[in-house]
């Protein structure tokens, strides 16, 4: 099993009761005009789950890394995140999550390191990477976990306190 699969396994398993405990209210409150509240980052990670679901399985029988897009803050508030309740977000989240790194375990070594010449990362990736850089879908997989984080980390309250071991889930 990759380490990114550990590791997002790892992040939902820790983040999960942590994020159960911001509770109804508080989910929904957004810490400035501009900026997603808990269950808008939530969605939002939920999109990227879908998105990618759909990406890491087709990356298997195409020949590029070539995907399509979507505009973020347009997919939060078509869904309006803030009018579904909390819970049913983190259990669709998490399950999903696990989905996903069943998805990712799955994907053959020499599937997941052949490097692509074609690819659309240096749009469409978190980390992105040079468009005249050879990608895989190892580097890929291993972004979407990182991205996750990143967002977990924007929640109020999700990073461990200074002095542990482990970074911000």
């Amino acid at each position: 099993m990759q380490d990114y699969v550990v590791e997002l396994i790892d992040a939902v398993d820790a983040a999960l009761p942590r994020l159960r405990a911001i509770g109804e209210a508080r989910s929904a409150r957004r810490p400035a005009p501009a900026k997603w509240s808990p269950r808008e980052i939530i969605g939002h990670l939920i999109d990227s789950a879908s998105s990618n679901h759909q990406r890491f399985v087709r990356a298997q029988f195409q020949d590029d890394l070539v995907f399509t897009g979507y505009d973020q803050d347009a997919w939060v508030a078509a869904q309006q995140y803030n009018d579904v309740p909390f819970d049913a977000l983190l259990d669709l989240w998490s399950s999903f999550n696990r989905h996903i790194a069943h998805v990712m375990d799955a994907v053959p070594e020499s599937v997941r390191l052949r490097e692509h010449v074609r690819h659309n990362l240096d749009r469409i990736a978190w980390r992105t990477l040079p468009a005249d850089r050879p990608a895989t879908l190892d580097y890929f997989m291993r972004d979407y976990v990182d991205h996750l984080r990143h967002h977990l980390g924007q929640i109020p309250g999700m990073t461990r306190s200074p002095g542990t071991a482990r970074e911000p889930v």
